[in-house]
């Protein structure tokens, strides 16, 4: 597989359900295989995230908190 380019969606800022739905309108457009970070400041992301990784099938690699910037980095199936 070749090198895909990593991209960003930044919903910092966006309540609940935002963050998600700007999510899945950016895998909507990726290929198979692409990575998606996507950041945000909703506490309540951290469950919406994960329950959509596993109802989707997307992978969820990583997700993380730092100073109140959620970041959850995605694999597209």
């Amino acid at each position: 597989m070749t090198d895909l380019e990593l991209i960003e969606v930044d919903a910092s800022g966006l309540a609940c359900p935002m963050p998600l739905l700007k999510a899945k309108r950016a895998l909507n457009a990726m290929e198979s295989g692409q990575r998606l970070r996507v950041l945000a400041t909703d506490q309540g992301s951290v469950r919406d995230f994960r329950v959509f990784a596993e109802q989707s099938g997307h992978l969820l690699l990583d997700s993380a908190e730092v100073d109140g910037i959620y970041t959850y980095l995605l694999q597209k199936r």
